[in-house]
């Protein structure tokens, strides 16, 4: 189940979330070009758990800094390709309820929320978790609360066949936060051996969902 646009129009453009996604797409490419690699990159700028929690770091940065930087890292093209997409579908109409600077601090607040989310599950791991996947849950954890009945365009796959239908956002959304929630079940106790910090999705996805309200403008809370 892939979903590629939503029918949910928005009132203003979203400057915010356009230019989060050229900074994560230029810092990709720096990632791709230079000489030290994926690999010592998220080690220098990923957001590590034990330094998290210690807020001691042999890092290029500090802990608290390294928070943000992880956010604009990715470890593939189809890590960053996912994420961009899930920001593109849903994250323009939580701009357009928050108003951009807004919409921009809860970004970063999702995110900060997400990390020490993944940092709490394995306080002692020293594996850096990069993208922006804990930023993009908040925004779907605000999306599932103010626009449910918004309809989803979405391809499902059978077998060799597919066909886009048109998905209540509450089923769409839903269905990816069960994922990240089993899925971290499954993994826990693993984190260190590496794979994907499915609990830093689940704390982003939960500070969305609980604290949307108070970040709309008070004229428009729902």
């Amino acid at each position: 189940m892939i979903p590629f646009k939503d029918d949910n129009p928005s009132r203003t453009f979203p400057f915010v979330m356009v230019g989060l996604i050229i900074i994560n797409i230029i810092v990709f490419i720096w990632e791709m070009a230079t000489p030290m690699g994926g690999e010592q990159i998220a080690v220098l700028y990923g957001a590590i758990p034990h330094d998290l929690i210690t807020l001691r770091s042999d890092q290029m940065v500090s802990p608290l800094a390294s928070v943000f930087t992880s956010m604009f890292l990715h470890g593939g093209f189809f890590h960053i390709a996912g994420n961009m997409l899930y920001l593109w579908i849903f994250g323009d109409n939580i701009e357009d309820a928050l108003g951009h600077f807004r919409f921009l601090l809860f970004y970063l607040f999702s995110g900060v929320v997400a990390a020490y989310g993944n940092a709490l599950t394995d306080p002692e791991s020293m594996l850096p978790m990069i993208g922006a996947s804990g930023a993009i849950s908040g925004v779907l954890g605000a999306y599932i609360l103010l626009f449910p009945r918004a309809r989803v365009h979405t391809l499902l796959f059978f077998g060799f066949f597919w066909q886009v239908v048109r998905i209540p956002a509450v089923f769409v959304i839903g269905f990816w936060i069960v994922i990240q929630l089993v899925s971290g079940l499954l993994s826990a106790g693993t984190l260190q051996h590496g794979g994907i910090a499915w609990f830093a999705h689940v704390g982003g996805f939960l500070a969305g969902i609980l604290t949307i309200k108070l970040w709309l403008p008070q004229k428009i809370r729902f």
